[in-house]
């Protein structure tokens, strides 16, 4: 009788325990399924095997029809009717995706190494050479490379260490180029682009953060906020960031300004740029005209009366300008300017005509900070 019932019992349990042993059986099987499609996609992944900066069939082409940039030709043959290629210094251009054209091929696509030595040349030769002018064609030049660069990254997925040091420098150079180039006639700069470009290129930097600890990430989550100041979705990845990242130094500078934006107290931002570096301020610069424009509205108001007489050279020391491009802002907003002296009144505050105020004339509170800055010292963050 115990017999029976003590097998009765082994069987039970043993049938209680088909049904584990099936779904760890389902659920490893499983885990072998995905590692087998992984190591399928790694072998469908394009990996580049050219080891110079420019593919020698791209060089050659270009090189046979004349298509070569004056930056890439051999020196001594500028003014021949074919210049040379120089191989040291040609680099593979963009290219749109094109039908029945395989931008696939191995022998086409630069390995990261490459790539990011490809990006130390540009930075190095090309956009920080004293010699190289003008440099609005220097940017057209790196801007076209580096968006090949970021090509052939998207096409082998690579990641890791080598990714984010060239997204770093590409970031980097963008800033800097929006306000070195801001106000160049637009065939020749045009600053929508370079902002997709910048916005693209600093979303998957800050995408490649999320992957572990990196030792620039403090420095471009807060360019990233400065750039985008007054942005819900900006300052809301701001929020959802670890706290140690938070609570740094840069950070915190970074997230007082963008406050000091949100709340519109232009007054504050303004005291709390000069702490900014160089390249901060090139982050932040493309909102300074709103930023005085607020604050010349708000003294307008507050200081409204005949008899208030607000010091020239107090305000221009508010609005981080000298004195004459204090009086010119104030005159492009109707207020008035007798002597050293400003009249503030809420009827007579006026837009600027379209035009009429170029930001570029205005950037004294980021000139004074390039000091002797290099431009390859700031690209690289060397600073």
């Amino acid at each position: 009788m115990n017999n029976k019932i003590a097998s009765r019992r082994v069987s039970h349990s043993r049938r209680r325990g088909q049904p584990v042993e099936r779904d760890w059986r389902q659920h490893h099987n499983q885990g072998v399924w995905r590692e087998v499609q992984e190591e399928r996609r790694q072998e469908s992944i394009p990996r580049g095997v050219c080891l110079s900066m420019c593919p020698i069939r791209e060089l050659q082409d270009r090189e046979a029809q004349n298509l070569l940039h004056r930056f890439e030709v051999l020196s001594g043959t500028e003014r021949e009717r074919w210049p040379r290629a120089d191989p040291s210094g040609v680099v593979k251009e963009y290219a749109r995706p094109a039908a029945g054209k395989d931008s696939t091929r191995p022998s086409d696509l630069r390995p990261p190494a490459v790539l990011l030595k490809t990006v130390f040349y540009l930075v190095d030769n090309i956009a920080a050479s004293p010699t190289l002018r003008p440099w609005t064609e220097v940017y057209d030049f790196v801007f076209d490379r580096l968006r090949s660069v970021r090509q052939d990254m998207i096409i082998q997925r690579v990641s890791g260490a080598d990714c984010v040091a060239v997204l770093e420098r590409t970031v980097r150079f963008l800033i800097y180029a929006s306000y070195r180039l801001c106000g160049e006639p637009l065939r020749l700069y045009d600053p929508r682009i370079n902002d997709t470009h910048l916005q693209e290129s600093l979303s998957w930097l800050l995408e490649c953060y999320t992957s572990g600890k990196h030792p620039n990430q403090e420095e471009f989550q807060a360019l990233g906020l400065l750039y985008n100041l007054g942005s819900s979705r900006a300052t809301q990845h701001t929020m959802e960031l670890p706290e140690r990242i938070r609570s740094s130094p840069v950070m915190h500078l970074a997230l007082s300004v963008s406050r000091a934006f949100m709340e519109r107290n232009p007054v504050r931002l303004l005291r709390l740029a000069h702490s900014l570096d160089f390249l901060q301020s090139c982050a932040l610069h493309r909102h300074l005209v709103t930023c005085r424009r607020d604050l010349l509205l708000i003294y307008s108001h507050g200081h409204s009366s005949k008899n208030c007489r607000f010091p020239l050279h107090k305000l221009s020391h508010i609005l981080a300008l000298d004195v004459p491009l204090t009086n010119q802002l104030c005159q492009a907003h109707g207020v008035e300017v007798h002597g050293d002296s400003v009249v503030f009144s809420k009827t007579t505050f006026t837009e600027p005509e379209a035009g009429k105020l170029q930001c570029a004339h205005f950037h004294d509170l980021v000139d004074r900070k390039q000091r002797d800055l290099t431009v390859g010292s700031i690209i690289h963050g060397c600073t």
